[in-house]
């Protein structure tokens, strides 16, 4: 059985007046409802989420480029922004520091450059061979039992294991690394997150902050070929990273190395299976995949969305936001905008739809791109070449939220 993350079956999302991320169905299928709100209601209010909700590419890419909006979420005006910020002064050593993914200009260009000086393209390109010996021991293991699960046996493994021995965490601490990254991924749905989600949430990254501050202490008197042992000898104009911010980025990597780049490798997989023509031709040319992977991630991305806080009144497509109202784009909405791209509901693996939405745009595009391209491309490659009577025994997986 090719299952995603563990949840329950559900039906398509039911089309409503107000954009509910809750509503039934919207794990299974949210794109009706992204599409009505395109169609109807492009710049829609949002009660529930106390925010504006974007789904046309071009208004979502308006925002992501203008650096007159914040990533600094607590800085919004809403609830939700209040119950983040008593969430973060709880966290201990993360409260302390600032990450690429909330920091805004000049915070955020010193971090990226210190960050991007440990973590660049041509690292990403020499870990290929690894990422593939990877694979292959994953699929060697499951591929005499007949039938396995996608998400359990690879594509949770994989990303793990990679971001794990790039951090320089030993081989027998790795399954501590997935249970602490499960643990703070649960607690990211803010105010409709349970307490004890999020008291876990705290234990786990308590946890993180004595097990890398140990790491952190070996490689100071130690350095190693690692990503940690780069991120303490980091430095740009005389500045390095601070102990709280080694930590930060740590969680970050950890957490955006492993969670994304699991459903994307699940949503994939999911998307060729219920495309068979699309996978046979992946299967008749193999060249294809670097294209597949980019039209994959326009037409099933991992992250739907993202959100932004205007500093000051910034007008997008007529309308005027106002300083700390949350303006939510829809990443997987704008990749689906019939004006930006033909025939945007079908998966056409000769796109190479390079321009897509799903690792953001402007000065927080992801920085991990690299990564997860090169980490689909080899396990969607390898699983397509590898099995070719590859079938989904469950025309309906379980879904579960992220």
């Amino acid at each position: 059985m090719t299952t995603l993350t563990p949840g329950t079956k559900q039906e398509p999302a039911v089309v409503t007046a107000e954009f509910n991320p809750f509503a039934p169905g919207m794990l299974a299928d949210p794109y009706a409802m992204y599409r009505a709100l395109r169609e109807h209601d492009p710049i829609h209010r949002s009660e529930m989420m106390e925010s504006w909700v974007l789904t046309r590419y071009d208004d979502i890419d308006a925002v992501l480029m203008d650096n007159r909006f914040s990533s600094d979420r607590t800085r919004a005006e809403t609830s939700f922004s209040q119950m983040m910020r008593e969430q973060q002064e709880q966290y201990g050593p993360m409260s302390n520091a600032q990450t690429m993914l909330t920091s805004d200009p000049p915070d955020h260009t010193r971090l990226r450059k210190l960050v991007s000086k440990a973590f660049t393209p041509r690292a990403v390109e020499n870990l290929r061979p690894r990422i593939q010996e990877i694979v292959d021991f994953v699929l060697a293991e499951v591929g005499e039992r007949g039938k396995f699960e996608i998400i359990h046996d690879l594509a949770y493994p994989l990303p793990v294991i990679v971001i794990a021995e790039m951090l320089g965490v030993p081989p027998e601490d790795r399954h501590r690394f997935k249970e602490w990254s499960d643990t703070v991924v649960a607690t990211l749905g803010g105010p409709f997150t349970p307490p004890e989600v999020m008291e876990a949430g705290r234990k786990a990254i308590d946890e993180l902050a004595e097990y890398f501050s140990q790491i952190i202490a070996e490689r100071r008197a130690e350095p190693k070929e690692d990503l940690i042992s780069g991120l303490i000898a980091a430095e740009e104009g005389g500045q390095v990273l601070s102990e709280d911010e080694i930590f930060a980025t740590c969680i970050l990597l950890l957490i955006a190395g492993n969670e994304t780049t699991t459903n994307l490798i699940g949503t994939s997989m999911l998307a060729l299976f219920r495309n068979p023509d699309q996978m046979q031709l992946l299967r008749e040319t193999p060249t294809l995949i670097s294209s597949a992977v980019e039209e994959l991630l326009r037409y099933a991305g991992p992250v739907h969305g993202t959100g932004r806080v205007p500093k000051e009144d910034v007008e997008v497509a007529g309308h005027t936001f106002k300083p700390g109202e949350m303006v939510f784009t829809l990443l997987a909405a704008g990749n689906r905008d019939p004006a930006h791209y033909e025939n945007p509901e079908e998966l056409d693996i000769t796109r190479n739809p390079t321009d897509h939405l799903a690792f953001g745009d402007g000065i927080h595009f992801c920085l991990g791109a690299p990564l997860a391209r090169a980490e689909a491309q080899i396990a969607i490659g390898t699983l397509v070449q590898r099995f070719p009577k590859l079938r989904l025994l469950d025309e309906e997986p379980e879904w579960g939220g992220t």
